[in-house]
């Protein structure tokens, strides 16, 4: 996501209307891979610097990445218009740089790793344009993508085509005399790279997404909606009606980036510059509805899976238009994991920028640390992410231990009953009893094995805090408690790792389901 969708973000955010989450559901029985993409600080670095990298994010609980491969940047004399003689399905033919050091060391460490294969640029010689953007030959991306199965495939596993292929900064035109022509463009390259992924004889266990759309139309800018766009790609009208005789569309999953707002994940865009087809994280529902509608007609397979695959929350500082205070960010980025996590649909989730963009470009605030390297509360948050929702009896809890989720094999705790109870209720002192209990979430059984988690609050902005009770997770590492409601009432948790170590999430205030704060 990058300067094109921060002007088109705010013009949506002008033009949005406010809307709010309905009551949140019980959690989902699954777990979710939460992927990291941090392109500065892992591609064109130094070895050092991306050891270093991959240490910090190890640390944080972090055991899947997203990493762009931009054929631009691989294939030979790239910045020519003229297409150089060599076999363009060879692996050997592309300089790989970065992408093996990267991709080499983190399967070794048996993380996942989703390769998204993309444009944006392509190389000058396979587009028609000669700019890299537009048009690009099928053709040729067909060989290129038996080029990445061949060389990557036996890996690597999971695959997406194409970067954002809904914004005009990674794929030309959108629209042709204003008719638009992007989708129709996208399936014949989404089928070029699935049919060069399944020549290159490491297909099997492969999983392709299609999608990797962008949150919000801009007609203006020539942005169409995500839905808009998907209804292209797929063949359909908009009342998810077949046009033509498509071919079901051999996709595994749907990729999507459902960034918000400074109104943040209880933001639902409004009817107004095609707001009823955008997908932000508060109306990631709408992609639901829209998948089952195309599998209805054979468009897609069935219960298609949603993965989130670019997500981040601005921060202010740097960002005063868009971003919000640091509390804020962990707060928000939290409550939208959360969110995902309780859709069964939706099984990744996404953190975009270890650090913010440099201030020199225009670029995103999203990152968990500033860009000079200084970690904000999103950094511990992220780690430890915790939502506090305000409910008709007090309040309720819910979070995730992710280093512990990222390898529950590694602690010493001991199994847990199905239902987890953590004991009884705690006395705070001057405000009464106002303790919580602890459950078990995700339908663990008697042998699931989980690690214990300590709730604390802080009546006087974090200048203090007090043991409100302990809760253990499930063997996924999510867990959830419930408590009473107290005004000015902060909380963050406690977890000490199996090494020793302990950490400490960041402050985090209540909100209600329909996004009000509660403090």
């Amino acid at each position: 996501m990058r300067s094109l969708k921060l002007t088109a973000l705010l013009c949506v955010a002008a033009l949005a209307v406010a809307g709010g989450l309905g009551a949140a559901p019980a959690l989902a029985d699954h777990s979710e891979t939460v992927f990291f993409e941090a392109p500065r600080d892992l591609i064109e670095v130094t070895p050092a610097t991306r050891a270093a990298t991959i240490a910090k994010l190890k640390s944080l609980g972090v055991h899947a990445l997203r990493i762009v491969l931009y054929w631009g940047q691989v294939a030979p004399k790239s910045s020519s218009k003229t297409t150089p003689k060599f076999n363009q399905a060879n692996p050997a033919k592309y300089d790989w740089g970065d992408y093996d050091a990267l991709i080499n060391t983190v399967v070794a460490l048996h993380w996942t790793v989703l390769l998204t294969v993309s444009g944006g640029p392509a190389p000058r010689w396979a587009t028609a344009g000669h700019d890299g953007f537009t048009n690009p030959s099928a053709a040729d991306f067909k060989k290129f993508a038996e080029a990445v199965g061949r060389h990557y495939g036996k890996i690597v596993k999971l695959y997406s085509i194409w970067n954002e292929p809904n914004q005009p900064q990674y794929l030309r035109p959108q629209y042709t005399k204003s008719k638009l022509t992007s989708p129709t463009l996208y399936r014949s390259l989404f089928l070029a790279g699935y049919d060069g992924l399944k020549a290159s004889g490491n297909f099997s266990g492969m999983k392709v997404l299609m999608g990797e759309t962008s949150p919000v139309g801009v007609k203006s800018a020539g942005i169409p909606a995500p839905l808009t766009f998907l209804r292209g790609v797929l063949c359909l009208n908009s009342s998810y009606r077949p046009i033509g005789h498509c071919a079901e569309l051999p996709a595994y999953g749907y990729a999507q980036h459902p960034y918000s707002v400074k109104a943040g994940p209880f933001w639902v865009p409004g009817p107004a510059d095609d707001g009823r087809d955008d997908v932000t994280i508060g109306t990631i529902g709408r992609l639901v509805t829209a998948l089952n509608k195309a599998a209805a007609v054979h468009a897609i397979r069935a219960d298609m899976p949603i993965y989130v695959t670019e997500f981040g929350v601005q921060s202010n500082p740097p960002n005063g238009t868009l971003g919000v205070p640091y509390q804020q960010q962990a707060e928000f980025d939290a409550i939208s994991e959360k969110i995902a996590w309780e859709n069964p649909r939706v099984v990744s989730f996404d953190q975009y920028l270890l650090r913010d963009d440099p201030p020199t470009v225009a670029g995103f605030s999203s990152g968990i640390e500033t860009y000079k390297g200084v970690p904000k509360l999103i950094y511990d948050g992220f780690r430890l992410p915790l939502v506090v929702t305000r409910t008709s009896r007090g309040v309720s809890f819910w979070g995730i231990v992710r280093p512990f989720a990222a390898n529950p094999t590694s602690t010493t705790t001991k199994p847990t009953g199905s239902t987890g109870t953590t004991g009884t209720s705690g006395t705070t002192g001057t405000t009464g009893t106002t303790g919580t209990t602890g459950s078990n979430t995700g339908g663990a059984t008697a042998a699931s094995v989980g690690t214990q988690l300590t709730i604390q609050y802080s009546e006087n902005g974090g200048r203090s805090w007090r043991t409100l009770e302990t809760a253990r997770t499930d063997s996924s590492g999510a867990w959830s408690a419930s408590g009473h409601w107290v005004a000015h009432r902060e909380w963050r948790v406690k977890w000490r790792s199996s090494s020793g170590t302990t950490y400490y999430g960041a402050p985090t205030r209540c909100y209600t389901t329909s996004g009000k704060l509660e403090y």
